[in-house]
């Protein structure tokens, strides 16, 4: 059956018993999660930029430095749902312009807020159970001179490229595997080997440590390619 998810959220707003008051009231709702409370616009743009996500903001509009109105327009995309909370009703064209889901005026009441909240929940869809998705086998055959063998991929640490050819480097020996590092890549069902390098994949899952743009694993040391560095960083968080 499909159900409604938790919804995490901030507040953003630099007067700190508004803050407490909001962040009771998210308290009292059961279909909220408070991930951070932050006393300003630049604060939350911090949060944003560092990666902070959320599926709700609670902002403040009159705020120094960044108003909230500022923030909205800056917000990473898809943005989240946005109720605004102000004390003045003067806000209602620019927060309709801003496309919020709704507009609270200070003091909030619970009945207020909670319906503000219902509104935000109408526009989210159901979510379905997940399925489990199966992981893929960790063997994969490949031809290794007049031999096709099975390599266990769990064991790989990282595969160069040489030439026409490619080296399969594991945990115990090497494999030259008659097949590009193109082509090799295309056969591999695993979405924790990654190329950092015009001539390397390598098994994020074996990376021990990492020091100026080379990565170890195990013995040997993996350099990471200039043009490779933002997506390595982007399976690196998602890791």
């Amino acid at each position: 059956m499909p159900t409604t998810a938790c919804l995490n959220c901030i507040i953003v707003d630099d007067n700190e018993i508004n803050r407490l008051t909001l962040e009771h009231l998210v308290d009292l709702t059961p279909e909220l999660k408070l991930v951070a409370s932050l006393p300003g616009g630049l604060e939350a743009l911090a949060f944003f930029r560092g990666g902070g996500r959320c599926d709700l903001i609670l902002l403040d509009v009159e705020m120094p430095t960044l108003t909230g109105l500022e923030l909205a327009k800056l917000l990473p995309r898809p943005a989240p749902a946005i109720v605004l909370v102000t004390t003045h009703r003067d806000f209602a064209v620019a927060a309709f312009e801003l496309q919020v889901v709704d507009y609270l005026v200070k003091p909030v009441e619970f009945a207020r807020f909670s319906q503000a909240i219902g509104k935000v929940q109408a526009q989210r869809p159901a979510v379905l159970p997940a399925a489990k998705i199966p992981e893929p086998a960790a063997d994969l055959f490949v031809k290794v001179g007049t031999k096709t063998i099975k390599i266990n991929f769990d064991e790989v640490l990282y595969i160069e490229a040489l030439s026409t050819y490619s080296v399969i480097v594991t945990t115990a020996q090497k494999h030259i595997v008659y097949l590009t590092l193109k082509a090799l890549i295309e056969r591999l069902p695993f979405a924790h080997f990654v190329r950092v390098h015009r001539s390397y994949i390598v098994n994020m899952r074996r990376i021990e440590a990492i020091e100026d743009n080379m990565l170890k694993l195990g013995p040997y040391e993996v350099p990471v390619g200039k043009s490779y560095q933002d997506e390595f960083t982007r399976h690196l968080r998602s890791l």
